[in-house]
């Protein structure tokens, strides 16, 4: 039987996974030391999503693994069948794992008649079945309160910081917020770095139309500093490159970007390879084609993370601890 058996023998966890991002669902498996439960998915001419587990899940704590990736209407789909498969086929707990959460950025309303899908998103996963959910750098912490169990909010920081650290001198580092919002980001990362100094870039936002904005000018010292531009995620790059392109003009002596999830969509790579970053690093949370792959473009593997994370969910362990008690 495929999974880990506990020492007492009263538990077994296996993973199963969808297909939008196998790599990072065979990594997570290869770091638990397991091997997937063999699934049959497929769809229909329709676009109807059939799916079935190939072994017995009955009785075990099941995670069932799915980014939400382009198309990510599809895979979130997929996830919810394989939850409602789980519950059906007598899993005793279910715990879905999404590293990217899908519709995390519609966590509240901006105007009137808008939906919350964030929260709609958490309440079909809870009625499907699932128990617990898993993801990481959610767009926003309250998204946690929206899921009626639960939720393990994994941070990519540390293995974010860790990696930086090799590509800049601490010493003249400054850490800069695209936006306002994300202020207090940036600032445990600046703790992370050795205490750097902090900027923002004041920006506008219309928002009555999606992925618009417009960087102003940059609110703290940049200038001849190695400015890390720090964000949850990258869609189509338009916030990014024009917080390079100020923070640049403010003077600073170059520009590293890292974030989480590299969404990638068009035109992302065009924007983000002209827009004068040294280097663009996100983690692979998300698949990256390979035609939306460039030069200056860094991806770190989230698998140890989230294997970590699961393992001590299985052995009644702690996730806090993985990220010094501030998950």
């Amino acid at each position: 039987m495929t999974g880990i058996v506990s020492n007492d023998g009263e538990k077994r966890l296996v993973l199963v996974s969808g297909r939008a991002h196998l790599d990072l669902a065979a990594d997570v498996a290869r770091e638990l030391d397991i091997d997937l439960v063999p699934t049959t998915a497929y769809d229909f001419a329709n676009g109807e999503i059939y799916t079935r587990f190939g072994e017995s899940v009955r009785g075990s704590d099941a995670f069932v693994l799915q980014s939400h990736a382009s198309p990510i209407n599809q895979w979130i789909m997929e996830q919810l069948l394989m939850v409602d498969a789980l519950k059906r086929a007598s899993a005793k707990t279910i715990t879905v794992v999404a590293p990217f959460y899908g519709y995390a950025r519609q966590d509240k309303k901006h105007r009137g008649r808008e939906p919350i899908s964030a929260r709609l998103l958490a309440d079909l996963f809870r009625t499907a079945g699932a128990d617990r959910l898993m993801s990481v750098d959610l767009h926003s912490a309250q998204i946690q309160g929206f899921f009626d169990g639960p939720v393990d909010h994994l941070w990519a920081m540390p293995i974010l910081t860790d990696y930086v650290r090799t590509r800049v001198d601490t010493s003249n580092v400054a850490v800069v917020s695209p936006d306002a919002g994300r202020i207090r980001v940036a600032e445990q990362w600046a703790a992370k770095l050795g205490g750097s100094p902090l900027a923002f870039v004041h920006k506008t936002r219309d928002i009555r139309t999606a992925n618009k904005s417009v960087a102003n000018r940059v609110v703290g010292e940049v200038e001849g500093r190695t400015c890390v531009l720090v964000d949850d995620l990258i869609d189509t790059a338009g916030t990014i490159a024009g917080a390079v392109r100020v923070v640049m003009e403010a003077g600073a002596k170059d520009v590293i970007v890292a974030a989480t999830h590299g969404v990638l969509s068009e035109p992302a790579s065009e924007r983000l390879q002209e827009c004068g970053a040294r280097e663009v690093i996100v983690t692979d949370t998300l698949p990256i084609a390979e035609e939306a792959r460039f030069p200056q473009l860094t991806v770190l593997s989230i698998a140890p993370l989230i294997a970590r994370a699961i393992r001590e969910v299985f052995d009644d362990g702690s996730v806090t601890s993985l990220f010094d008690g501030q998950s």
